[in-house]
Parts: C-alpha cells; sequence; structure tokens
C-alpha cells in the first residue's frame, strides 16, 4: 500500500493541532454538511479522526465509514470516537486509490483535508465517484496557504509559509489545492459542482480564533517544519525565527489574520 507522505508528520504535538483546527472551524467549515438518518457515508481519508467527531454529531443518524491508509491513525481515530461516546463510526484501513467497496455503497462521500497531500487528487476523486449511489452527493474541504494575508505584514513570515507550500509540493502534494477544486471535482465527472470559499478572519475582538486558529492552528503547523526548512536550507535560523515571532505577532491585540478554506459540494 503506498504511504501518502504527510508533510506535517504524526507528533503528538500535531494531533493536538489537528483538533485545535477542527474544533475552531468546526462551524466555519461543517455548519452545512449534516446527512439524513439512515443514509450511508464514507470518509476518505479520516486521519486520527478530528474531522470524524464533528461528521458523527452533525449527522447521529447517518452510518459513517471512516477510511485511512495508516493504520495508527485509524487506532488513534477509534479511541478518540470511543471517548467522546460515537457509536455511528466504523473504521476501515485503506487506500483511496484501491477501495474494497461495492459500486454504489454510500450515499455521500465527505473528503476533508485528504486531497493536499496526493499526487493525483483528481484520480482520487474519480476513483471515489463509482461508490456513490445516482444522485449522491460529494463534500470536499482544503486550504489554500497562498490565501493567507495578515497584519503587521512581514517579509520572514511569508516567506516561512512559502517553504511550508515547497515542502509539500516535495511531498507530492499541493498546499495550494484550494483554489483548484472546481476545476478537479468538475474534471472528475461529478455534476452541480459548487465551491464556496470560508474565510478565517481574526482580531483581537475574536480571542477564540487567536488562540484556537492564529496560534495553536497555522502559526503551529508552520513552526512544525522547521526542522525541514532548516535542514534543507530553505531559510537561515535567524530569519526563520523572525518569521515565526512574525506570524505570532499578529495575534497581539493590534494583529490580524486572514485565511481561505475551499469547500466543495457535487453531484454523482
Amino acid at each position: 500500500m503506498a504511504h501518502h507522505p504527510y508533510v506535517h508528520g504524526y507528533s503528538a504535538r500535531e494531533s493536538e493541532r489537528l483538533a485545535d483546527q477542527a474544533q475552531t472551524l468546526t462551524e466555519l467549515l461543517h455548519n452545512d454538511t449534516r446527512y439524513p438518518a439512515g443514509s450511508r457515508v464514507l470518509e476518505a481519508g479520516c486521519g486520527i479522526g478530528a474531522q470524524t467527531v464533528i461528521l458523527a454529531r452533525n449527522s447521529p443518524g447517518a452510518r459513517i465509514t471512516s477510511l485511512d491508509i495508516s493504520a495508527d491513525s485509524i487506532q488513534r481515530a477509534e479511541e478518540k470516537c470511543r471517548q467522546e461516546g460515537i457509536t455511528n463510526v466504523t473504521f476501515r484501513q485503506g487506500d483511496i486509490f484501491q477501495l474494497a467497496f461495492e459500486p454504489a455503497s454510500f450515499d455521500h462521500i465527505f473528503v476533508c483535508f485528504v486531497l493536499e497531500h496526493l499526487a493525483e487528487p483528481k484520480r482520487a476523486l474519480e476513483h471515489l465517484r463509482p461508490l456513490l449511489k445516482e444522485g449522491g452527493t460529494l463534500t470536499v474541504i482544503e486550504g489554500d496557504h497562498g490565501s493567507t494575508f495578515f497584519h503587521p505584514e512581514n517579509p520572514d513570515a511569508r516567506q516561512a509559509i512559502d517553504c511550508l507550500v515547497t515542502l509539500q509540493q516535495q511531498a507530492g502534494g499541493n498546499a495550494l489545492i484550494g483554489r483548484q477544486l472546481y476545476p478537479l471535482v468538475a474534471g472528475a465527472g461529478y455534476k452541480e459542482v459548487r465551491v464556496t470559499p470560508r474565510m478565517v478572519y481574526v482580531d483581537a475582538l475574536r480571542p477564540g480564533l487567536v488562540e484556537g486558529f492564529t496560534k495553536l492552528t497555522f502559526t503551529a503547523m508552520v513552526e512544525g517544519v522547521g526542522p525541514a526548512v532548516l535542514k534543507q536550507g530553505l531559510m537561515d535560523q535567524v530569519s526563520w525565527d523572525r518569521g515565526i515571532a512574525a506570524l505570532y505577532r499578529t495575534a497581539e491585540p493590534d494583529g490580524v489574520f486572514c485565511y481561505t478554506f475551499f469547500k466543495a459540494t457535487a453531484r454523482k
């Protein structure tokens, strides 16, 4: 089974970051994703279950199958659901490119923060399509690091974010994939494709987002690739430290931080 490299690594801090991100963004990204009771839902690429918990809570009557390529992630996702008392999810280890489900097995498919890590995102969407019933829906959510802007502006912070984009590219992924969702989903043969941008806007009047998104989600994610950046000489230590400090600086009372996610929905 080909392992798709996950640029952010699998540390405990990264697990925490994913949980912070999911909680912070629940309303913005998931408030309009609810599946009817009895419907069968596939979550393709569930990771450690950060989105699974939200998905299951939003649609308590749906029967959700959550799939991931990493056995370790599956184990952690199962544990998380058990702790939260969630009972409507079944976990399976598997590869999006080699799925063992019958055609038309699902009413809905949900893919969140997965395509950014794949070298062939369109092919992944093509592989998922036969699993949907006629008229079934697809939901895809991705970020786009090129959508980041902030105050105070800082060139080292910009470069630090660009390093993350470069590393993801080297790992076979694409950190700028959000802006490509429309052509990707439409090109994979889905109908009624609709993409909506979901901007996270953070200023001092939104302390939950200052903490949960600017610091614990975005800046923590950039900071996490520091060793790889320095090892490859993409930035020197002094500039890197300045860049990270500048990202944290946007969380001060006069700072502002913006980032846009993209959510696509479509039908088979």
